[in-house]
């Protein structure tokens, strides 16, 4: 078994002079339900090579068993330092796909074509998808081969507008992720801020927020299996 996990290259917060990134709760906690069963997980962001870590995602409130784990695993690290080029890999190679968040992915992967075409094709060749937190925002410009939004009657989750209010950076992010997802056709739904909550719709997973992103991996996992 064969996981592709995508992640972002940005690492601005808008306009604020602070730093951004992906998120590490949301890329450790799947990486390990993904590889203590076994599977092999390959790491890529649209300019390779090292990508940012959300500085706040390091802080001591964030932390976890897992992102203790991930700190100090060698073979995790050299992956994260290394990671492919979104445009160097090809979706057919992979079981599954996952994209943990940050708030990054709302300024490179919602529009990195590398990112739409992979979308895409995972979706065309019906292919396991699983987005969390803020990486749902890469499905805001993927279409189905008809034209139409690819979440479009879909059920889906990602952050909420209330999570993104209680994090005060409403006003700094270029859309909401449940604003679009909506606007987009989805049918979106969610659970209390801050809990786990995820939704399966066909081969498409999504989680709400970085406590989801366990559960999305357990839920891909049940599907592949």
């Amino acid at each position: 078994m064969k996981v592709l996990m995508v992640l972002t290259s940005h690492d601005k917060l808008g306009d604020t002079g602070e730093k951004t990134g992906f998120w590490l709760e949301e890329l450790a906690a799947p990486y390990y339900t993904f590889t203590d069963k076994g599977a092999e997980v390959v790491l890529a962001s649209p300019k390779g090579g090292l990508p940012p870590l959300d500085p706040k995602s390091d802080e001591a409130d964030f932390q976890t068993d897992s992102t203790r784990r991930f700190a100090t695993d060698a073979t995790a690290q050299a992956l994260l330092a290394n990671t492919h080029t979104l445009a160097s890999v090809d979706v057919a190679d992979y079981n599954a796909v996952f994209y943990p968040g940050g708030h990054g992915p709302l300024w490179d992967l919602t529009n990195d074509k590398d990112s739409i075409a992979l979308i895409e094709q995972c979706y065309k060749t019906d292919k396991l998808l699983g987005l969390v937190c803020h990486a749902p925002a890469a499905l805001k410009y993927p279409k189905k081969p008809d034209g139409t939004p690819l979440v479009a009657g879909k059920n889906v989750t990602g952050f909420t507008n209330g999570e993104e209010e209680a994090v005060q950076l409403t006003n700094v992010v270029p859309f909401l992720v449940e604003d679009m997802l909506q606007q987009n056709g989805a049918t979106y739904s969610k659970g209390d801020d801050w809990h786990p909550y995820a939704l399966v719709d066909g081969k498409l997973v999504t989680g709400q927020n970085p406590a989801s992103s366990e559960l999305v991996a357990e839920k891909m996992l049940a599907l592949l299996s």
